[in-house]
Parts: structure tokens; C-alpha cells; sequence
């Protein structure tokens, strides 16, 4: 039994995307595990934690009565206000307390051998293909991600967005977000893109440029000129890259074929002159720069690159990220996505116009804070990249409580998407946008759902086309 399993330990807000795979890992190593969630108390996602019950898991509803003694050490991530009963509770015990990054950075950083996955996007899916390379590999790692990775779902494990290995190995996304990064200690770091999101550029590029140098080894896209710039930093260097002609891992000039549910190209390696044939079961051209991306990281970890690119034939995507849900018998599809940000939703819509019929995107902003933040940016991102004939529609932002100023929402999106030149509709209940969307839908429509921080996203689209024609 090691530090972190001789105790036991208490979640607040367990069922988070960012704690849910902290706590499987934990248990994973033997150690005792509660929690509550104010979803669940909320009666939102009850199969999440039956499932987490099931496990073994103790939930408590969130009233503070699931904090019991001060050996507990109490987990809550930054955003959860001192005021929630737990935190108060915690306090009055005298229960230590540690943040979700502080507690993954921990456990990351006992691993023999780590990988740590940074950049501004592309992490949860460049983490799930590295995890899945390694562990076809047989590497056994442990993979903590932000999303559900469909390869490892099973009838018992229908949330898997972490998978406990015995192999020494440890693959984790990191934040730049909270400034955590500044805690891993990776034997592998791997930088995908660096552009503005939380943080100035002049802020990123410190903290990126010390998340490479405490590396062993370093995989960096020579295609984003942020993260190229950063490359002196590296001790060793694996570089990757599309349209970089000095990538060590690379593509084949016009080799690339973009299939409405697939993708497959010619992937280079420099450093020996050798060529495979790659072929992706998830679409857009952004899913090529994660592979390469997840390919770099598991050579930078001695997978070789043949390995690697065999591997990837058989990866299946993450939940929520292009996730085609179905077709109707009329024919028109629905996508669950996680676009929430301007860079993530333009990777989404571009990889939807790339092929022919219309577009109807659903965006459900994931709170009042970041549409005031990044509001005008999505709004030019769904007026430059949609066309006249396709529709966005909104509904109001996720507030599941708490003191946000809540005086500007999506009709601000609304007329800024309409004064670029786009075509949008604010329709404020979620439900009655449902009802909107299939009354507009056509055959050969394709309707994106996107948003995050709201598991039950996937379900409204899952309800959404049982409505449809």
C-alpha cells in the first residue's frame, strides 16, 4: 500500500468529466473512494453513478455528510466554491485538500515512465490514440483522459475515460489552462498546437516552453509556428507534422483521403526513410495531426512507428468528439460533439463542409463566463465556416447554479453570428430547440449537437433523432 492508498479520500463532484477518471484510477490501486455530485442530487446522468456504485464506490448527496473524519483527504477541483458543504465540512474536520491537478500530477508523477499530452486542443483524442497504441503495444498503461475512450467501453465499464494498467507506464492530457502543467514531470511531453484559449501567448509560451525542457524526450508539431518556436527548449526532439517537409514523422504530399467517417494517407518516417499506409476510422483533417501527434508520442516511448500506424486502423474515437450518433430512416444524421471553443468547433464544422448537404449546428454554450470571453470568436467561427443555406441554433448557456453574471447569453451570439453574415436563431429552452431542428431538418441534413460540460448532451441528440424523419 502506497501514500496515496493508506488513506481514504473523498470526492467532491465525482462524476466530472476531469475527476471521474482520478477516482477509477485511485481505486484502481486500492484505495478507498467516496464522493458526491450535484448532478446526481440533481437526478441528472443516474446511470453514471449506479454504475459508480456498483463499482464500489460510496456517493453521498452533496450536504457535507459524506465528509466523516480528517484522515479523508478531500478532492475538489479549483471552481468548487468554499461555501459547498463539503469544503466547510472539510475545513472544520481539518482534512487535507488537494485539487484535481494536483492529485493527477501526483499519480503521474510515481509512474516509472510518463506521457504527458499538451497543446491547446486535440489533447483527449491524441491521448486516447497514444493510450491505444500502447496498449496494443502491450505496454498495459494507465491512461487518464478527459473523455470516454470507446475502446476500452465494455458492458461493465461504460465510462471508461480511464483505464488502470499494471505496466509501468502512466498517459495522461495536461492543462495549461490553471497553469497545472507547470506540475508534471514527463518522460515524454508531447506539444500539439499552441494558440490563445485561457491564457496570454506570452504566458503559454513559458509555461510550454518549461513543460519541454523538464521532458526526456519531446514530440512537437512543426506545423504550428508557436509550438516549432518552442523547440529549443526540447533536451530530444521527435518532430511531427502535415505540411512540414522537415518533420521527422510525416505525411505524403497529397496522399490524404477524407471520407465522410474516415481518413487515410501516407505517414513518412524521415529518420529512416520507411512509408505506411494509415488508415483512421475518424474523419477530418485535424484527426491526422492528432494521429501524428499520438504516433510521435509513442515512438518518443520505443513503440515503433510500424507498430503504431497498425494500431491506429482499429481506434474508434472518443465519445463525444464527431460522434455520429445515427442516420434516420429519412436520412439525415446527427453528430454529438464537444466543440465549445472556436478552434474546436471550426475543426468540427470544417470536417462537416468538406462534404456535400447542409448543416444544421446546435450550439449549447457551456456557461456564462466563457461566451462573455471567446463570444465574439465562436460567432465569426460559425459565420465564416457555414454557408448560406445551413442554420445555427442556440439555446441558453448550462447554469447548474451559483453567482455568475448572467445578463448577456446567446442572443448576443445570435446577432453577432447574423452580423457577420451568418444565419442563427436563439430558441432559450433546450427542449423547444429540439422541436425547431426537426421541424427544419431535410433529407442529406446533417445536425451537429455541440457543447460541453452537460453529459446529458448525448442524450438530447439521442432523443433528437428518434424525432426525426
Amino acid at each position: 500500500m502506497n501514500d496515496l492508498t493508506s488513506h481514504p479520500w473523498f470526492f467532491c463532484g465525482i462524476g466530472g468529466s476531469g475527476m471521474l477518471p482520478l477516482a477509477l484510477i485511485l481505486r484502481g490501486q486500492g484505495a478507498e473512494v467516496a464522493g458526491s455530485d450535484r448532478s446526481r442530487d440533481q437526478g441528472r446522468t443516474p446511470e453514471k453513478f449506479g454504475w459508480l456504485e456498483g463499482l464500489g464506490f460510496t456517493l453521498f448527496p452533496q450536504d457535507g455528510s459524506g465528509v466523516t473524519t480528517a484522515e479523508q483527504t478531500l478532492v475538489a477541483s479549483a471552481a468548487v466554491e468554499d461555501t459547498v458543504p463539503e469544503m466547510v465540512r472539510a475545513r472544520e474536520r481539518g482534512c487535507p485538500r488537494m485539487s484535481r491537478a494536483e492529485l493527477l500530477a501526483t499519480l503521474f508523477n510515481a509512474a516509472p515512465r510518463s506521457v504527458a499530452i499538451g497543446g491547446t486542443s486535440g489533447k483527449s483524442t491524441v491521448t486516447g490514440m497514444a493510450g491505444w497504441i500502447l496498449t496494443v503495444a502491450g505496454r498495459d498503461p494507465t491512461i487518464m483522459n478527459g473523455a470516454v475512450m470507446k475502446n476500452f467501453v465494455r458492458d461493465d465499464a461504460p465510462f471508461a475515460s480511464a483505464r488502470v494498467g499494471n505496466g509501468k507506464v502512466f498517459v495522461s492530457e495536461v492543462d495549461e489552462s490553471d497553469g497545472s502543467i507547470a506540475l508534471y514531470q514527463p518522460s515524454v511531453a508531447v506539444l500539439g498546437n499552441v494558440s490563445l484559449d485561457h491564457k496570454s501567448l506570452e504566458e503559454l509560451r513559458e509555461l510550454f516552453g518549461d513543460f519541454l525542457a523538464r521532458a526526456e524526450v519531446s514530440a512537437i508539431n512543426l506545423d504550428d509556428a508557436e509550438t516549432a518556436a518552442l523547440a529549443h527548449r526540447a533536451q530530444r526532439l521527435v518532430t511531427f507534422g502535415v505540411s512540414s517537409s522537415e518533420a521527422m514523422i510525416g505525411v505524403e504530399p497529397d496522399s490524404v483521403v477524407e471520407g465522410l467517417t474516415a481518413l487515410s494517407a501516407t505517414v513518412l518516417d524521415r529518420r529512416e526513410g520507411s512509408s505506411h499506409a494509415l488508415a483512421l476510422k475518424v474523419p477530418g483533417r485535424h484527426n491526422l495531426f492528432n494521429a501524428l501527434a499520438a504516433l510521435a508520442a509513442a515512438s518518443a516511448a520505443g513503440v515503433p512507428l510500424a507498430e503504431g500506424v497498425a494500431a491506429l486502423a482499429t481506434f474508434t474515437g472518443l465519445a463525444r468528439r464527431f460522434d455520429i450518433i445515427g442516420t434516420s430512416p429519412g436520412g439525415i444524421t446527427v453528430i454529438d460533439d464537444f466543440g465549445h471553443n472556436p478552434e474546436k468547433c471550426a475543426a468540427t464544422l470544417t470536417t462537416l463542409k468538406a462534404h456535400p448537404g447542409r448543416v444544421i449546428a446546435f450550439f449549447q454554450p457551456h456557461g456564462y463566463g466563457p461566451l462573455r470571453q471567446m463570444g465574439h470568436e465562436l460567432a465569426e467561427t460559425f459565420a465564416r465556416l457555414l454557408g448560406p443555406d445551413d442554420i445555427t441554433i442556440l439555446c441558453d448557456p448550462v447554469y447548474f447554479g451559483g453567482t455568475v453574471d448572467r445578463s448577456e447569453g446567446s442572443e448576443r451570439i445570435v446577432r453577432l453570428i447574423g452580423e457577420a453574415g451568418g444565419k442563427a436563431e436563439y430558441v432559450p429552452e433546450r427542449t423547444d430547440c429540439a422541436t425547431r431542428i426537426a421541424a427544419l431538418a431535410r433529407p442529406g441534413d446533417r445536425i451537429v449537437i455541440m457543447g460541453a460540460r452537460d453529459d446529458t448532451l448525448t442524450t438530447f441528440a439521442k432523443d433528437l433523432l428518434a424525432q426525426l424523419p
